[in-house]
């Protein structure tokens, strides 16, 4: 499978391949109040952003994820981060439609964080349409899966509101970059739901402007 990831352009944020680059801007989006960042796993610190981009890059180079730098179109100031992972390709049988494509057949979009400021402001709505867009009109996915702390009330609404189905809970379940097992709250959207998924994300779009 091809570990080449896409930069993914919108009107206000752009998605680039997370790089070393990107460190010092991870760092210093990262550094407003930690209590915002209780369900998720994001590098405090240039020490840790490095670290942060170094993981992302081998997760790359094994061919199991693909991690961006959540970029600000007008100031090129680096406000988060998210990521495909969980690349699933599976083994179709010769003479199938889909065997051979070189493509994930599924995935999981997550480990995804914003700079305080950034938060309520659009961004993340441009990054899961540019990302689900990828998913299901570029690799033509069949199952787009997201999952987050079952505590984060936030999150989960943000995930029901665009029209993920609510699968059920992943009891002491541990993300690779968790310290401890936690209870996750599983959703998904297939390949089916898709259309009305991307309208509402161009009406949420259209309204956060």
């Amino acid at each position: 499978m091809s570990t080449n990831s896409p930069t993914l352009q919108g009107e206000h944020i752009r998605l680039e391949p997370l790089e070393h680059r990107h460190a010092d801007g991870l760092a210093a989006a990262s550094a407003g109040d930690p209590v915002l960042y209780q369900w998720s796993p994001v590098p405090r610190g240039k020490a840790e952003a490095v670290t942060y981009v170094e993981t992302a890059l081998a997760w790359r180079d094994a061919g199991t994820a693909m991690s961006f730098a959540i970029v600000r179109v007008a100031s090129e100031v680096v406000i988060g981060s998210t990521r495909f992972f969980n690349l699933e390709r599976w083994a179709w049988p010769q003479g199938h439609a889909r065997h051979g494509r070189g493509v994930p057949d599924a995935c999981e979009i997550g480990y995804t964080w914003l700079a305080h400021a950034a938060i309520r402001s659009g961004a993340n709505t441009e990054a899961k349409l540019l990302m689900l867009t990828h998913a299901f009109e570029t690799w033509q996915v069949l199952r787009v899966c997201l999952h987050t702390d079952v505590r984060n009330v936030r999150s989960r609404a943000a995930i029901e509101r665009i029209g993920g189905q609510f699968e059920g809970i992943l009891r002491a379940h541990r993300m690779a970059a968790d310290l401890i097992p936690r209870d996750s709250a599983r959703y998904s959207i297939v390949a089916a739901e898709w259309p009305a998924v991307k309208q509402r994300l161009l009406q949420r779009m259209n309204r956060e402007g």
